[in-house]
């Protein structure tokens, strides 16, 4: 009885567990939809059937099968999301080091900052693509401002929770303010600057995804918009929904390890 009381206080148990309830939810519903009247591609099918659709060798356009398809989309769609993560993630730890530096900087860009948050990403994208002509490029606009203000503020709050008597301690020594940064700030603001790259990850991909629903060409968003006009199979819709949630999922815990590895207090943690 206690091995199974410890096992059930397990977080692996417990996600397990939630795993199962939404595969039971999922199925119930499915169940329920299959006997009402509905167009084809608004079905909500079983998830034996998007699996089945997966490893399916049947075309759904010209010689491109279904998983093919989504895989070819993908792949233009992450692209232009990892340029602008990395952007993104570069200027906005040099914003919110420019910021710490010098006071007035801070002062002039927040508000900014604050401003292209509130803009929704919808009403954004048309404004980027006539501002660069060109419609990846907007797209990875876009992808590095959602991930640059997450990062920006973050680090910029890991700046600013280093305690007074640790800067006065530093200049008692005379250290100078290359060093007060590279030997004391930088690395109090890495646990802060990790959690605005766990945050922004997800919503780079989304942003990415979402842009694409609004503009032609190649990405999963219009891969998505065609299948939610029934232009093919809604298997199609499925495996991007599936595929974009485990990506998110994916890019959240890629930065836990890294932050995992870097971070000695995180180790020390879990030992």
């Amino acid at each position: 009885m206690e091995k199974l009381k410890k096992l059930a206080n397990t977080k692996y148990f417990m996600t397990i567990m939630w795993i199962l309830i939404l595969v039971a939810l999922w199925e119930v519903f499915a169940i329920i939809v299959s006997h009402t009247k509905r167009t084809p591609e608004n079905i909500l099918p079983h998830l034996s059937g998007i699996i089945e659709s997966v490893f399916s060798r049947r075309t759904v356009n010209g010689d491109q099968t279904a998983v093919k398809m989504v895989m070819v989309n993908a792949a233009a769609t992450l692209s232009r999301a990892g340029i602008g993560y990395v952007v993104g993630i570069v200027s906005g730890f040099a914003l919110a080091l420019l910021m710490s530096l010098w006071k007035p900087i801070e002062k002039i860009a927040f508000p900014y900052l604050m401003l292209i948050q509130m803009i929704p990403i919808l009403g954004m994208a048309p404004i980027i693509n006539a501002l660069t002509g060109d419609i990846n490029k907007s797209r990875i606009v876009i992808a590095a401002i959602l991930t640059f203000y997450p990062v920006a503020t973050n680090t910029l709050a890991g700046f600013k929770s280093v305690q007074k008597e640790k800067h006065e301690l530093m200049y008692s020594y005379a250290a100078g303010k290359i060093r007060i940064y590279t030997k004391m700030m930088i690395p109090s603001c890495i646990p802060y600057f990790f959690t605005g790259l766990k945050i922004s990850a997800p919503m780079a991909i989304t942003a990415s995804i979402l842009v694409d629903t609004l503009q032609g060409g190649i990405g999963l968003g219009c891969l998505l918009s065609q299948a939610l006009k029934g232009a093919m199979t809604r298997y199609v819709f499925w495996q991007i929904v599936f595929f974009s949630a485990i990506i998110g999922i994916l890019s959240f815990s890629i930065m836990g390890l890294l932050e995992y590895i870097i971070c000695p207090y995180k180790r020390t943690q879990k030992n």
